[in-house]
């Protein structure tokens, strides 16, 4: 009989991450998932992972080595690797300027790229999978009014992605991303739960974690062996 795959999931404590974590579960995976800031999503998280759930952030280089090899410790092997940490940034660039066109580099490119760096050679033991998170409409490299230093920060981590997809291919390695659009959650940021936000997706009714997360489990399933570098989009047509 085949073992349960392994799956981590960066960013597990909230939204996407948590939504993940649902649906990985429910197929019946291993799953391992980490959480940053403390609060009562990382406890919800620990209280339903045990010894699984870690605090990691991935902007301390030595914190995504120690996960992967937790996990490998704990259970020997990396299936699938889900890197859903990297919080939405709104607002326009004289708004923020070139320091947040810095941080968000950092936060949806470098850290992804640690994670993904730690976890490969298991991954690639495993002929594994990888996602990471876009956001919609990256295909057009459009400019934006709103959250263009978020967007250019995601457009430089589908360049990565792709690169990943085309090194790692030879490995059995498949790195794909999903691009979210409008998604309203808990945690999410205001704008996304604004009426006239939601009025602009062309399939009527907003995206949901969940309808994220089973793309997210597909390209991490053997149902999808031959699917690599793929930019995903999940959102009801919105930034068509």
């Amino acid at each position: 009989m085949a073992q349960p795959p392994v799956v981590l999931v960066v960013g597990a404590s909230r939204g996407i991450g948590a939504a993940c974590v649902d649906e990985f579960l429910r197929l019946g995976a291993v799953v391992h998932g980490t959480w940053r800031s403390p609060g009562a999503n990382a406890e919800h998280l620990q209280s339903r992972l045990g010894a699984r759930a870690r605090r990691c952030d991935l902007g301390a280089p030595a914190d995504a080595r120690a996960v992967i090899e937790a996990v490998v410790a704990l259970d020997g092997r990396l299936d699938a690797l889900v890197v859903a940490a990297g919080d939405y940034l709104p607002g326009t660039l004289e708004d923020h300027g070139s320091a947040s066109i810095e941080a968000q580099l950092a936060a949806q490119v470098v850290g992804p790229a640690r994670a993904f760096e730690a976890a490969r050679t298991h991954l690639r033991a495993a002929r594994g999978a990888v996602v990471f998170f876009g956001v919609a409409g990256l295909e057009g490299l459009r400019g934006r009014r709103r959250s263009a230093a978020y967007c250019a920060a995601k457009s430089a981590l589908l360049v990565l992605v792709r690169s990943w997809s085309l090194e790692e291919a030879t490995h059995g390695v498949r790195v794909n991303m999903v691009s979210p659009g409008v998604v309203p959650h808990p945690d999410a940021d205001p704008e996304t739960l604004d009426p006239a936000v939601l009025a602009r997706v062309p399939l009527l009714g907003a995206t949901t974690p969940g309808d994220l997360a089973n793309a997210v489990r597909w390209l991490c399933s053997t149902e999808a062996r031959h699917v690599t570098g793929v930019d995903l989009p999940v959102a009801g047509g919105f930034a068509l």
